[in-house]
């Protein structure tokens, strides 16, 4: 018995010695809720440029609970994620640490980043409005707030209340209204809905071409994700990409981004890894390949996003509006908006 415990602990040690050893060595693992084809050519460009090697793991759901699982044994360094409510979740429940970069402070504007450290914004996506081309002649100054009003009685379609992208648009509006305005305006957007709350974005455009409604919700990326699909290219022919806004706070921006995982065991390639994303060669790779909007300010979006047109975004900090993200839940149910 005396032998076995002496070879437990002996092995204990060494894998100790070799978790912090490992902390220096040439390796990076990734955690990616972001898909293999956007993600793979920007690691391989990270580890052409450092000699730093990635090993990751996709998944579109189900990282945050391994990685709470693994505990601190968790490989994990970076987590990649596709929208704003996982970043702060994995911060929420003490999965982050919190870092500092000067790079990434140079790339990304401070109300993309945590206050505290604990996440960057990668790249944005906006919370636009699709309008048909047949039924909507001026939608140029269309606002969230319009949405509400009379006007629109029996013409909106949008997928559930609850989704992430629709939360954090309600969110941002109570930051700016207040609570009872939101609840008033959920109300009106609610009584507009020309059928319960259903499917994913591109199915509210796919909608408005087959007359079912004459506006939606929906994140700017999936326009150009229809353009260039064969089948899906006639739902975006039939709609207008509108910016809302534009005369007063901005459109609402969610974002994608990136943590160092609490017990990351090579922290510091961790840090330089998440530099290279938000560095002007790697975001330029984002707007190509996603057609979102590049987080650093020195890098245009790619060609067909650019032809959409510029706009005023709302620059209210994240980490502001993530404060209302519990009582834009309350109100979802309040109002029944997805019943």
């Amino acid at each position: 018995m005396k032998k076995l415990v002496a070879i437990f602990l002996g092995l204990t040690c060494l894998t100790a010695v070799a978790k912090d050893s490992g902390s220096n060595d040439k390796t990076v693992n990734v955690y990616s809720f972001r898909q293999s084809f956007l993600i793979e050519p920007l690691l391989q460009q990270f580890t052409d440029q450092t000699g730093i090697k990635t090993k990751v793991v996709f998944a579109k759901s189900g990282l945050i609970e391994r990685i709470k699982r693994e505990g601190k044994y968790s490989p994990a360094d970076v987590v990649l994620t596709s929208n704003f409510s996982k970043l702060l979740q994995l911060k929420d429940e003490g999965l982050t640490q919190s870092f500092q970069s000067a790079e990434i402070d140079q790339s990304v504007p401070a109300h993309f980043r945590d206050e505290n450290g604990h996440w960057v914004a990668l790249t944005k996506r906006v919370r636009n409005i699709y309008a048909s081309k047949a039924k909507i002649a001026n939608p140029t100054n269309l606002t969230y707030e319009d949405l509400g009003s009379a006007d629109f009685d029996g013409k909106i379609c949008t997928r559930s209340g609850k989704h992430p992208y629709n939360i954090g648009l309600i969110s941002s509006f109570i930051a700016h209204k207040g609570e009872a305005a939101t609840e008033q305006w959920l109300r009106g957007v609610k009584a507009n809905l020309a059928r319960k709350p259903q499917g994913n974005d591109r199915a509210q455009v796919k909608a408005i071409k087959e007359g079912l409604c004459d506006v939606s919700l929906g994140n700017s990326y999936y326009f150009g994700k229809m353009l260039t699909n064969e089948d899906q290219k006639p739902w975006a022919e039939a709609v207008n990409i509108v910016f809302p806004n534009q005369n007063d706070r901005g459109v609402n921006i969610n974002v994608s981004g990136a943590v160092v995982a609490k017990f990351a065991p090579h922290s510091e390639n961790a840090k330089l890894l998440i530099a290279f994303l938000a560095s002007e060669k790697a975001q330029q790779a984002y707007a190509s390949l996603n057609m979102e909007y590049p987080v650093n300010p020195n890098v245009e979006p790619s060609e067909l996003v650019a032809s959409w047109g510029k706009f005023k975004e709302d620059t209210l900090p994240l980490t502001q509006i993530a404060q209302y993200r519990q009582a834009a839940l309350r109100l979802v149910d309040k109002v029944k908006f997805d019943l």
